[in-house]
C-alpha cells in the first residue's frame, strides 16, 4: 500500500488549510480553506490552485472556520464530484459562513465595478463564488456524528473525535486497510484547549501511526482559561472608569459566544458595571442561533444552564444583537461606556472596521484583542501597536489602549499539544507532521517534540511525504 501526505495550503502559514492523503491513488482532501493576509497574494492563491479538484475523491472538513472551509464552493466548480464529510454542527456553521462570504464578495465586486465605471475603466473581475455555488457545494455534504465510522474510499475509513476548538470541530482519524497493509493517520484540524466555556475538552484519540498537528501557538503558553473572566473584568472596569468603549474584534463563530457567556456571568455577579453590550454582526447573531440548536456539543456546565434551568447563556439584559445597518452606524455616536463586539476577527473586513475608525484615536477607548492575528492583517498591526494604521485607505493614529488576552484563544498552546500527543502510544507513533503555523512557532514546537524523542517534520508547501504502512 502506497500512502502519501502533502499540503497545498496551511503549510508554514496559518490560513488556507488544504491537506491531502493519497492511499493507492484514492485522494482525500482535508479542509479547503481560504488564504488571508496580503491581498494580492491571497487573491492569487484563492483563485489559482496547484492541484486538480476533479482528482479528489472525497473531502473531510475538520471545522467551519473560514481558513478551513472558505473555498469549498470552488471544489464543484473545479470538477469535484465526491462527498464532503463533516459533523452536523460544522455543516450548519459552514453554510452560514460561506453564504455570508458569497454575499460580501458580490457586494465588494459591485462596488469595484461602479468605481471603475465612474473612471471609465474596463472591469472584468468576478466573485470567487456566488450564493448559488454555495448551495451546490452544500448538496455534497454528508454529516457524521462523533465516534461513527464511515468509509471515505476503498479500504479507507474516517472517524471524528471532538477537537474542543469550536462547535462541531473534529480530530479526524483515518484508517487504511488495503492489500494486507494497515495505516492510521490523525489530522488535528485546529486543536482546542481544556476548560473552555461551552465546549467539551479535546477528546483523546486511539493509537495512530502518524499525526498531522496544527502548530499555531507552538511557541507560546496561554494564560489559564480560569483567569479569562478576571482579566476581561479588569479591561472592562478600567475602560468604564475612563468613560470609554471596549471595541472587540471577534470571530462570529465561537469567540463571540464565549465573550457573551463571560460577560453574562460577570454582569450577574456584579464584577462589572451594568454597561450596554452590543454584538454587531449579523453572522454572529445567526451563529448564536446555531449554537442554541447543537446542544450535543456542550460541556456539562452549559448543558445544565440550558436544560436544567432553562436559561440562555447567550443573552442577558444588557445585551443587544445588532443586525440592521443603520443600528450599526448609530453605535458610533454612542455617548458613555459600552462594549462592542464585532466581526471580523482579524480586522480585515466587516463592521469592525467602521468601529475601529471611529474609536482608534480616542485614548479613553480600549481595543481588546482576543484571538490570533495573522501576519499582514490590520489586527496584527494593532497588536504590534504600530503608531499609525490604515483603515479604508486612510491613516489613523493608534491612540486607544490595546489589550491582548490570549486567555481566550481556542487554539492549543505548545503545552496543550505536548500533553495531547503524550497520551498517544509512543511505540506506535512513527511521525508527527506540523501544519497551520508560522515559522517561529513551528520551529519551537519541532524542537520540543524532538527533545522528547518524537520524529517531527514541518510540512512544506507542495512537498510529498511518504507514510509507511505495516
Amino acid at each position: 500500500m502506497k500512502v502519501e501526505l502533502y499540503s497545498w495550503g496551511g503549510a508554514e502559514e496559518v490560513t488556507g488549510s488544504k491537506h491531502f492523503l493519497d492511499a493507492d491513488g484514492h485522494l482525500v482532501q482535508v479542509d479547503c480553506g481560504a488564504f488571508q493576509g496580503h491581498r494580492a497574494e491571497a487573491e492569487e492563491k484563492n483563485r489559482n490552485w496547484a492541484f486538480d479538484a476533479g482528482a479528489v475523491n472525497s473531502v473531510v472538513l475538520t471545522h467551519a472556520h473560514f481558513d478551513h472551509c472558505g473555498l469549498l464552493p470552488l471544489m464543484p466548480k473545479k470538477g469535484f464530484e465526491g462527498n464532503v464529510y463533516t459533523t452536523p454542527a460544522s455543516r450548519d456553521l459552514a453554510s452560514l459562513i460561506l453564504m455570508d462570504s458569497a454575499h460580501i464578495q458580490a457586494r465588494d465586486i459591485e462596488y469595484l465595478r461602479k468605481k471603475a465605471e465612474k473612471k471609465k475603466q474596463h472591469f472584468e473581475k468576478e466573485p470567487l463564488y456566488t450564493e448559488r455555488d454555495v448551495v451546490d457545494c452544500l448538496s455534497h455534504f454528508v454529516t457524521l456524528s462523533y465516534h461513527r465510522t464511515i468509509p471515505v474510499g476503498d479500504g479507507l475509513t474516517a472517524k471524528f473525535y471532538d477537537a474542543g476548538h469550536i462547535l462541531g470541530s473534529a480530530v479526524t482519524v483515518f484508517n487504511a486497510n488495503r492489500n494486507g497493509k494497515k495505516l492510521s493517520v490523525a489530522f488535528s484540524g485546529d486543536l482546542g484547549r481544556k476548560n473552555l466555556p461551552i465546549l467539551r475538552d479535546p477528546e483523546p484519540i486511539p493509537p495512530v501511526d502518524y499525526v498531522v498537528m496544527e502548530s499555531t501557538y507552538g511557541n507560546r503558553l496561554h494564560d489559564p482559561i480560569e483567569k479569562a473572566a478576571e482579566k476581561l473584568a479588569e479591561v472592562v472596569n478600567r475602560t468604564v472608569e475612563r468613560s470609554g468603549k471596549v471595541i472587540i474584534p471577534a470571530f462570529a463563530v465561537e469567540r463571540t459566544q464565549e465573550l457573551v457567556y463571560f460577560l453574562h456571568l460577570l454582569s450577574d455577579e456584579g464584577r462589572i458595571p451594568k454597561v450596554p453590550v452590543y454584538v454587531d454582526s449579523p453572522m454572529a447573531t445567526n451563529a448564536t442561533s446555531i449554537f442554541r440548536v447543537h446542544q450535543e456539543c456542550y460541556d456539562e456546565e452549559t448543558k445544565q444552564a440550558f436544560i436544567d434551568h432553562h436559561q440562555n447563556p447567550f443573552g442577558f439584559n444588557e445585551l443587544t444583537y445588532i443586525v440592521n445597518t443603520e443600528d450599526s452606524k448609530r453605535l458610533n455616536t454612542l455617548k458613555g461606556p459600552a462594549i462592542i463586539i464585532s466581526a471580523s476577527g482579524m480586522c480585515e473586513s466587516g463592521r469592525i472596521l467602521h468601529h475601529l475608525a471611529h474609536s482608534i484615536e480616542n485614548p479613553a477607548n480600549t481595543i481588546l484583542i482576543v484571538g490570533f492575528m495573522a501576519q499582514h492583517t490590520l489586527g496584527r498591526r494593532i497588536v504590534e501597536k504600530q503608531p499609525e494604521v490604515k483603515i479604508f485607505g486612510d491613516l489613523y493614529r493608534l491612540k486607544a489602549q490595546v489589550a491582548v488576552l490570549n486567555t481566550f484563544s481556542a487554539h492549543a498552546d505548545y503545552g496543550d499539544i505536548l500533553e495531547y500527543i503524550g497520551r498517544l502510544d509512543k511505540k506506535k507513533l512513527k511521525g508527527i507532521y506540523l501544519v497551520h503555523g508560522e515559522q517561529e512557532a513551528q520551529t519551537n514546537l519541532k524542537k520540543l517534540l524532538d527533545e522528547r524523542g518524537y520524529s517531527s517534520t514541518i510540512v512544506r508547501y507542495g512537498e510529498v511525504y511518504p507514510l509507511e504502512a505495516s
